[in-house]
């Protein structure tokens, strides 16, 4: 169970990182809502890539931008 967890994890991050890629500077809620990560994944995966120091999160008013390093 925990390998899965964490490989689903994983590869939320990289959909996460191949978005950003993609797509440049975006909010986290556009992000979530365009790529439709089931559960909390979303959050999982984006911290998974701050962790390893692969993205900025930046607060901007009310929401919260994301984008790669």
């Amino acid at each position: 169970m925990q390998e899965l967890l964490q490989e689903n994890i994983g590869l939320s991050a990289g959909k996460i990182y191949n978005y950003l890629a993609d797509n440049g500077e975006v909010t986290f809620s556009k992000l979530k809502k365009d790529l439709d990560l089931k559960s909390n994944f979303a959050d999982l995966g984006l911290g998974w890539l701050a962790r390893e120091d692969k993205v900025d999160i930046l607060k901007s008013g009310n929401s919260v931008k994301v984008k790669l390093r």
